[in-house]
């Protein structure tokens, strides 16, 4: 009886030893980019976040810039929130120093209504961030919390104003788009103003607002000359409930914004604001 041949395994080369080796590193790095990559846009959110409070803390002091950073970020969730909530994929808000912040929509919207309800979804949480600073004051009595109120419903307000790139120049086209025109009439005086003063943040902040309205002018243009084709016209085609409701919603946050920061004013010693 033969005795059975010894099975002599070969001797693994050296790229197999070196593929042995690196393979659970790689699988191992390839697991930490994927989780990487997931935290990625919540670090870019927090760096933002804290060097624009730095910033402000420079000029304001810690105090302010962590509420006013606070709420911006709340006004800026308030358009995440109704982002997601119409189906409109969003990036997390990313902070720029004296411009506020952005979220960018990596789809379009499909209609003016669903413009309108992510437009308006930033003044209305960020609203009612600005009232519970505003309530803090009366329990705390620290004149801070007053001072954020004041600026918080500011900025919710200027916000309003019906112009693109604000918050209410994507409201108002569930409204009428003619309301763009009064936009134009409030937000341009204001910002040549604003940078006849030689401030470089108010001359920026001009030349960037400038651009992206006349970017949008066509639009305007096409009100004055009924020159609208018909996927133009469908877009911004809306029920007159849904005109109603982002209509009551407008001009009645604007009412009680405007109010509120009289309050606050009556409030506030003299030429302190």
């Amino acid at each position: 009886m033969e005795s059975p041949t010894p099975i002599i395994n070969p001797r693994p080369t050296l790229a197999q030893r070196v593929r042995q080796f690196f393979a659970p590193v790689l699988v191992l790095l390839a697991a930490l980019g994927s989780k990487i990559g997931m935290l990625l846009p919540l670090l870019k959110m927090g760096g933002s976040m804290l060097f624009m409070i730095w910033v402000y803390a420079r000029f304001y002091g810690w105090q302010f810039a962590v509420g006013f950073v606070l709420l911006i970020f709340i006004h800026e969730m308030g358009h995440l929130i109704a982002a997601r909530f119409m189906g409109l994929p969003v990036s997390l808000p990313l902070f720029i120093p004296f411009m506020g912040a952005s979220i960018l929509m990596r789809a379009m919207p499909r209609n003016a209504w669903m413009e309108a309800v992510v437009g308006i979804g930033g003044p209305l949480l960020g609203s009612l961030g600005a009232m519970a600073m505003f309530s803090l004051y009366f329990y705390t009595g620290n004149q801070i919390f007053l001072v954020l109120g004041y600026f918080g419903f500011l900025i919710n307000l200027f916000n309003l104003i019906p112009i693109i790139p604000l918050d209410g120049g994507r409201i108002v086209s569930a409204i009428s788009p003619w309301l763009w025109i009064i936009g134009v009439c409030i937000l341009i005086p204001y910002l040549i103003y604003r940078a006849m003063s030689g401030n470089v943040i108010a001359i920026a902040f001009a030349v960037f607002v400038c651009f992206i309205v006349y970017r949008n002018s066509y639009r305007i243009v096409a009100l004055f000359r009924g020159q609208r084709d018909p996927a133009h016209d469908r877009y911004f085609e809306c029920t007159p409930v849904q005109r109603w409701t982002m209509g009551i919603l407008y001009f009645g946050l604007a009412i009680v914004l405007w109010l509120g920061m009289g309050f606050i004013k009556n409030l506030m010693p003299p030429g302190s604001l």
